[in-house]
């Protein structure tokens, strides 16, 4: 792959902005430089714009090195950014596999990138084919999404190395899911293949959806551009400083993880013995997608009882479908306490 032919030429050419704290290593006990305000420490102080600590504490968890990590405002600016960075507007385009993460293309609108969706399979699968019939020499990226939103489910790996391999633009999986998932990463192959992008989050398995903290791992070279485009101080004192304790807390992770993925089998065994529903799909993430018989009426009196579900049904290939997060037990067992009712009228 030839960075240089995919990156914009503006982009690539870019000055970035230097900031203060990025233009000198070491510790410093007088600060000076950047016009701050002396008093009110340490929220006067500007973060590090490379959040330092943070990215080796996510490099030792996930065994990725430090300088293959991209921290963002969520996974959206991860997502946003490669618009940016690879796509001339109103020239390159995306593809997508459909249905997928409404903000793939919600980022290529605001950028004036054109966006193809390729439909998956009816049983969700990824239509390989399909989607490199959608490429053309104007195609800088490829959205995959695994395990994937709203069908739960996770894309083969073997299946993502071969389009990795294959496209010669940038192939960004999205992985917000996969800490419940048991089907693998793409981390693994971060350096196999130097066109992969792999995004993940704190909002899920992490319990920190609030938190706005996405992670975006690539090789050096594109973690480097992203650096260089990015704002300079993206992520907050207090969000690091979240984010670092976190990190030094993982084991709450892993038993929430294996808690939800516990209370999702209760519940899809409940939702199973329910006459209004017809069919759930079989999931990798922390959700299910259910089909019932009358998914806007259903949705309608759910939310009539204060329980919000996610409805699907005008989604592509989910017509008739809910999307149901798991909750805590209690909360699950009110969720079918209700549909309960719903058959019963």
């Amino acid at each position: 792959m030839n960075l240089h032919d995919l990156v914009r030429p503006n982009i690539w050419n870019l000055t970035p902005y230097s900031c203060a704290r990025s233009e000198f290593s070491g510790k410093a006990s007088v600060f000076l430089d950047a016009n701050e305000n002396p008093f009110n420490s340490p929220y006067n102080r500007y973060p590090d714009p490379l959040q330092v600590e943070l990215k080796r504490l996510i490099s030792a968890e996930r065994f990725i090195s430090a300088d293959q990590i991209f921290l963002g405002v969520g996974s959206d600016e991860c997502i946003d950014l490669a618009y940016r960075v690879f796509c001339e507007p109103g020239v390159d385009n995306a593809v997508a596999m459909s249905p997928s993460y409404g903000m793939y293309q919600v980022c290529a609108d605001v950028n004036n990138i054109g966006y193809r969706e390729v439909p998956l399979t009816d049983d969700f699968q990824l239509d390989v084919k399909a989607m490199f019939a959608a490429v053309d020499s104007h195609t800088k990226l490829m959205w995959l999404c695994s395990p994937n939103n709203p069908t739960g489910n996770a894309i083969d790996i073997g299946v993502i190395r071969d389009v990795c391999q294959r496209f010669h633009g940038i192939v960004i999986v999205d992985e917000a899911y996969g800490d419940f998932s048991s089907k693998g990463t793409m981390l693994r192959y971060l350096d196999q293949y130097p066109n992969l992008v792999v995004l993940q989050t704190m909002s899920k398995a992490w319990g920190s959806a609030s938190v706005r903290l996405g992670m975006a791992f690539a090789s050096p070279e594109i973690i480097a551009i992203y650096n260089k485009v990015k704002y300079p101080y993206n992520i907050s004192l207090l969000t690091q400083q979240y984010a670092i304790n976190a990190m030094r807390h993982s084991e709450d992770v892993r038993r929430w993880v294996d808690t939800i993925l516990s209370n999702m089998k209760v519940l899809v065994n409940d939702l199973q013995s329910l006459p209004c529903v017809r069919h759930i799909y079989p999931s990798d993430a922390n959700f299910v997608l259910v089909r019932v018989e009358d998914a806007d009426a259903l949705y309608d009196f759910l939310l009539a009882r204060g329980i919000i579900v996610r409805n699907r049904n005008r989604v592509r290939k989910c017509l008739g479908c809910l999307r149901i997060t798991v909750g805590t037990a209690d909360e699950n067992n009110e969720l079918i306490n209700a549909l309960s009712e719903y058959g019963a009228k």
